[in-house]
């Protein structure tokens, strides 16, 4: 989402006349945009703002954006008094008049979650020059889990109105996207009214994107166990466009300490999802995001963890030590998990993860699939793409070119990427 959002400041500010500085060069301008999940993130905003200052002892105009800004506010400024402008996730709209304000020398910040909706103020996508393109289609969450800032930082639960994804997708489409990513904080609680005035949930998002003429290949992310509609699942078996890849965290395997996080699933709720995905679609890939250490985790409740990964096996997951974050619940809860038994069992739980990982990419070996090919490699004339499973995979590139949909045979692979022989070009 934070890739969306920068972007979409990056049009924003092109449509001002802005344009971006090249690799290297001084900017005028330098916009943060920040994330406020865990405490390294936050930190390493105030290390990248000291790192602006000039050697001549000037910097640029800068702005901290995003999920930082939302919840330091002018603490920002005056902790870094070199930052200029402080802009919330919900106002960056504003940004152009925040910068005329900081060059007058007046106070720049702005952490408003205005009710009106900040992509009605943002120009149109311009031309697509990646073939694959992120698309926000909700934002902020009701969910309030105790360990969590994104409600606070987000603002409540919204969805794009139908009308104006569809107008979005299109013009995507039309600017060279193959392939769309539809994005939400909690992606698939996403609801709407068509042109015909019938309530949608993001299943019928999905099939009405599918009948865009260009576009390829559809995904989303994150989803909430509790928003996995049958709908939804239903749709990973009829539409062909539609990813076999799902995103589903569970952040812990025992229900007790899924009950402190407030997450209203449980271990048991979250396996029987799985298994209708699987059953709907038997290819998919799962993955899912994992916290060690939340307030009061016993070395039973981590077992708990580590069964749950080895019953679901995940193609990828991200897991990380519980991070307490000003104003939540966990942060004030009894029974904070000490740092060493923390680091020790994120070992055991990556070490597993990293297992399952490398065992369904090498369970891909022999298959043919199509892959879109979204970069260069590191060796000459290799182009690297994505599968359906959303690995990289690289190839021989000669006689294609990025943006291409190429059917590949999967020969061999590594723990991070695989190695594919072309057999045909997709047409278009």
């Amino acid at each position: 989402m934070n890739v969306y959002d920068g972007e979409r400041i990056g049009e924003l500010l092109g449509a001002r006349g802005l344009t971006a500085a090249g690799e290297g060069e001084d900017a005028d301008l330098v916009v943060l945009n920040t994330c406020h999940i865990r405490e390294k993130a936050a930190e390493k905003v105030y290390s990248d703002i000291g790192r602006l200052n000039r050697k001549d002892g000037s910097s640029p105009m800068i702005a901290v954006a995003g999920c930082v800004a939302q919840a330091e506010g002018e603490e920002i400024s005056r902790r870094a008094p070199s930052v200029d402008i402080v802009v919330g996730p919900q106002a960056y709209h504003r940004l152009p008049d925040l910068i005329a304000r900081a060059a007058r020398g007046e106070a720049a910040v702005d952490t408003d979650m205005p009710a009106i909706s900040k992509f009605d103020h943002l120009p149109r996508r311009p031309t697509q020059p990646r073939p694959t393109a992120f698309l926000s289609v909700q934002e902020g969450c009701d969910k309030f889990c105790t360990y969590c800032v994104v409600p606070y930082t987000r603002g409540a639960e919204i969805s794009r109105p139908w009308g104006d994804i569809i107008d979005e997708a299109k013009a995507l489409v039309d600017g060279g996207a193959r392939e769309i990513t539809l994005l939400g904080q909690n992606v698939n609680a996403w609801t709407s009214v068509d042109d015909s005035g019938r309530k949608q949930g993001l299943d019928g998002l999905i099939r009405a994107l599918d009948a865009l003429t260009g576009l390829e290949r559809i995904r989303y992310t994150t989803s909430h166990p509790n928003d996995m509609t049958q709908g939804l699942i239903d749709a990973h078996a009829d539409v062909a466009a539609l990813m076999p890849y799902l995103h589903l965290p569970v952040q812990s395997g025992s229900s007790r300490m899924l009950k402190a996080m407030n997450r209203s699933h449980s271990r048991e709720s979250y396996l029987e999802i799985i298994a209708r995905v699987r059953q709907a679609r038997p290819d998919i890939a799962i993955s899912g995001d994992f916290i060690v250490g939340f307030p009061g985790e016993s070395d039973a409740d981590f077992e708990d963890t580590l069964s749950i990964v080895r019953e679901t096996g995940y193609a990828a997951a991200f897991s990380f030590k519980y991070s307490p974050r000003p104003g939540t619940p966990a942060a004030e809860m009894d029974d904070q998990i000490p740092a060493e038994v923390m680091n020790e069992r994120l070992q055991r739980l990556q070490a597993l993860l990293a297992e399952q990982s490398q065992a369904f990419n090498a369970a891909s070996v022999g298959k043919t699939c199509a892959i879109m090919l979204e970069r260069t490699g590191r060796k000459p004339g290799q182009l690297i793409g994505k599968s359906p499973w959303l690995q990289s995979v690289h190839i021989d590139g000669a006689g294609h070119a990025i943006g291409d949909l190429v059917e590949v045979e999967l020969v061999s692979a590594g723990p991070n990427s695989l190695a594919g022989v072309k057999t045909r070009k997709v047409a278009a």
